[in-house]
C-alpha cells in the first residue's frame, strides 16, 4: 500500500519512539488521546504523533493499527478494536506469551490480518536501533516491514506463524530481565554481610557478565512494573509446553518490591536495594 495511515495504541515510551519511526513511511501516525495520562499527551507531542478524540476515528482512518501497551491490557484492547470491527492490518507487538497472542488474532479475524510482533532492544531514540520481529501472512508481515524501511527500528520476519515472534521475544525476556534480578539479590546480599565492594572486585574481572553493572540495578527497579508481568508471561509461555516456570516466577515476585517506583529517574543504587530489603 502506498503510505499508509498507521495508529498506535497506546504511545508509552516504546510504542511513542516507535510510531516516530514509522511515520517516516506513512501518511500519517495517529493516536487517541482521550483518557490519556498528561505524560502521554506530552511524549506524543514530542514525537510528532496526531491525535484523535475516540478509538473508532483512529481506526477508522488507519490502514495499519499497531498495539504496544501493558501486557495486561493486551487482550481487553484487542476486544475493543474487534468491537469496532477493523479491518486492516493489526500488529499485536505486547510482551505477551504466544498462547494469547494466537487468542487476540481469533478476536480480530477474518475482519483484520493480525501480524506477531516483538520488540527485542531499547526504545529507538539516542542511536539505539532495536528489532521488530514479526510474524504471519506474508503480505501483511511485508506491508510492516515496509514502514521501517530506512529507519533506526529493524524489522525482521520469522516466517507464518502467529506466535514465533512473541516467542522470542518472551524467551530473551526471560534471560535478559532474569539475569538483571539475580544481580539485584547477589549485590543486595553481599550488602546485607559489608562485602559489596569485594564483589564488585569479583565482577570486574568478568566484564561480560550483568554483575559487573550493579548500578543498572536502579533502573531495573524503575522499570520493575513492566518487567514484572514480562516474567509472567514468560513463565506461562514456558509451563504451556511442559517447562517449569519457577524461576520466572519468582524473578516477578521480586520485581514486585520496586512497584512503586515506576519510572523514578532518579532512584539510586542504595534506594533500590533499601526498597529490595525492606518491602
Amino acid at each position: 500500500m502506498d503510505e499508509p495511515t498507521v495508529g498506535i495504541l497506546h504511545p508509552g515510551t516504546m510504542g511513542a519512539a516507535v510510531a516516530a519511526c514509522a511515520a517516516a513511511n506513512a501518511a500519517e501516525v495517529l493516536w487517541c488521546e482521550t483518557g490519556r495520562s498528561t505524560a502521554s499527551v506530552e511524549r506524543a507531542a514530542q514525537f510528532g504523533l496526531t491525535p484523535v478524540a475516540t478509538l473508532a476515528e483512529l481506526l477508522d482512518r488507519s490502514n495499519i493499527v499497531i498495539s504496544l501497551c501493558p501486557p495486561a491490557a493486551a487482550e481487553d484492547l484487542a476486544r475493543d478494536v474487534a468491537g469496532h470491527r477493523f479491518a486492516g492490518v493489526y500488529v499485536e507487538a505486547n510482551a505477551i506469551n504466544p498462547a494469547r497472542t494466537q487468542r487476540i488474532a481469533a478476536l480480530l479475524e477474518p475482519d483484520a490480518t493480525v501480524v506477531d510482533g516483538g520488540v527485542v532492544g531499547s526504545p529507538p531514540v539516542g542511536g539505539k536501533s532495536p528489532t521488530l520481529y514479526l510474524s504471519g501472512p506474508d503480505d501483511a508481515t511485508a506491508c510492516v516491514e515496509a514502514l521501517f524501511t530506512g529507519t533506526t527500528v529493524r524489522a525482521s520476519v520469522l516466517g507464518v506463524e502467529v506466535g514465533k515472534a512473541s516467542a522470542l521475544k518472551l524467551a530473551y525476556a526471560s534471560f535478559q530481565k532474569t539475569s538483571r534480578v539475580l544481580v539485584a539479590l547477589a549485590v543486595a546480599m553481599a550488602r546485607e554481610h559489608g562485602v559489596d565492594q569485594e564483589l564488585m572486585k569479583v565482577a570486574s574481572r568478568r566484564t561480560d557478565s550483568y554483575l559487573s553493572e550493579p548500578q543498572y540495578v536502579a533502573k531495573t527497579a524503575a522499570r520493575a512494573w513492566r518487567w514484572g508481568p514480562e516474567l509472567e508471561e514468560a513463565a506461562d509461555a514456558l509451563a504451556a509446553v511442559g517447562l517449569p516456570p519457577e524461576m520466572l516466577h519468582a524473578a516477578a515476585s521480586t520485581l514486585a518490591r520496586w512497584h512503586e517506583v515506576k519510572d523514578d529517574g532518579e532512584l539510586t543504587l542504595t534506594d533500590a536495594l533499601d526498597r529490595l530489603a525492606q518491602p
